[in-house]
């Protein structure tokens, strides 16, 4: 079953998210660069934090921007399945 749909979003929210993308990419770099250095574990795990709080944040703003479009929109079209559609999302995101 093909569930894939597109989402048109403009170019400055296309930059942000890449911009938080790159940040998030690069705190894994310097996570690897830890390890190759044999840095000691709490400031690896400090890292590790960071960088979950960081993907966290990026899924919050995508879900906030998923509510806020994409769901709304398919409510006033009366396409109701959305419904079942964020249900089901949320389970995913656990």
């Amino acid at each position: 079953m093909n569930n894939h749909k597109n989402k048109y979003r403009s170019e400055d929210e296309k930059k942000d998210l890449t911009k938080r993308l790159k940040i998030i990419d690069g705190q894994v770099n310097g996570v690897i660069k830890m390890i190759d250095e044999d840095r000691y574990c709490d400031d690896i795990l400090i890292q590790l934090a960071a960088i979950n709080k960081s993907i966290k944040s990026l899924g919050n703003k995508l879900l906030k921007t998923h509510l806020e479009t994409c769901v709304v929109e398919n409510i006033k079209n009366d396409n109701l399945e959305i419904i079942d559609e964020v249900i089901d999302l949320f389970g995913r995101l656990d």
